[in-house]
């Protein structure tokens, strides 16, 4: 609307003070000429917004001039929580509502706390997604969002690994973790977890959703986090590790890495040492284990170490 649009300039002139016409266009997302219209329609409004020539031109507001239109919309409240992930909100259609809350707030502070503010910004960002590797597209997130929004029904068509399901599923929640959003929803009286990216089909109905009573998100999503890494990762390797191999067990098996790391024992005479490394199923485990190459040994349990021997003496002799 052209009226979020006004204050939106308006809110930036005031906390940013001098602004190029190409630098609000940026900020607002439309032309430089847009930006030429809105501002003369400030001024005849009676906001004292001044254009200045030349090089180190553009628009500024008269010294000393503050709004009072700081008040945020519901929207712009239930967007804050948001505030240091725009690309998440951007994701959840909240994207404009964050940006002119947090314009808003800015505008509301005092001079130095403003400037503070404004340093924090600039010096800090986060991101969530993992490295090197790209967030599933998530088509219908903003379905889902809005059954979240609303507390209603979301009838769900879900694609899982033993095949596709039709549920009707009351929601709860959502996460975002490593780029991809989850969504914490309660079936048949128990709480589970769906990834976004696999619903095939979605549509809210006017159903009223089932919350339960004192329900924590966050400790729901710490919980089913410790339950799924002691579900995927089922045994426990024996592994006789050079110090190489020991600096890469974090960095390639995460929270199972540095745990059989920070569990060495102590080193022998060539510094290697026997640590004890949580690992998925048997295949997996065996290619997981194969990364490491020369700096690790598999001593147990034997048919881990029997498998990993079999694939190592087959790749020998199919590269002679």
């Amino acid at each position: 609307m052209r009226a979020d649009r006004l204050l939106a300039l308006l809110l930036l002139l005031q906390n940013r003070g001098r602004m190029s016409a190409p630098e609000l266009a940026e900020e607002l997302e439309v032309s430089v000429r847009t930006v030429y219209r809105d501002a003369e329609a400030l001024a005849a409004s009676g906001v004292p917004v001044y254009a200045e020539r030349g090089p180190t031109g553009g628009f500024r507001l008269l010294d000393g001039y503050r709004t009072r239109l700081t008040g945020l919309t519901e929207g712009e409240a239930d967007s804050l929580a948001l505030a240091g992930m725009p690309t998440a909100a951007a994701d959840l259609g909240l994207g404009a509502e964050l940006a002119t809350a947090q314009l808003k707030l800015a505008a509301a502070l005092p001079a130095a706390l403003g400037e503070r503010s404004r340093r924090v910004q600039e010096r800090f960002h986060l991101d969530a997604a993992a490295w090197f590797r790209t967030a599933d597209p998530a088509p219908l997130l903003d379905v889902v969002a809005d059954a979240v929004w609303r507390q209603c029904v979301l009838r769900a068509h879900y694609r899982r690994w033993g095949g596709e399901v039709h549920r009707d599923l009351h929601p709860l929640g959502l996460v975002l973790k490593a780029g991809n959003w989850y969504l914490a929803a309660s079936v048949d009286g128990a709480v589970r977890t769906y990834r976004v990216s696999r619903f095939l089909a979605a549509t809210v109905t006017d159903e009223p959703g089932d919350r339960p009573d004192g329900f924590d998100l966050a400790a729901y999503w710490a919980e089913a986090s410790r339950g799924l890494e002691t579900r995927v990762l089922p045994g426990t390797a024996r592994l006789r590790v050079s110090p190489a191999g020991r600096r890469l067990l974090p960095a390639m098996f995460g929270a199972a890495g540095v745990r059989a790391a920070d569990g060495a024992g102590a080193p022998d005479a060539d510094g290697w040492t026997e640590v004890d490394l949580e690992v998925e199923e048997l295949p997996v485990a065996v290619g997981d284990i194969l990364r490491l190459g020369l700096e690790a040994e598999v001593l147990g349990p034997p048919e881990l170490r029997a498998e990993v021997a079999g694939t190592v003496t087959g790749l020998a002799q199919r590269y002679g």
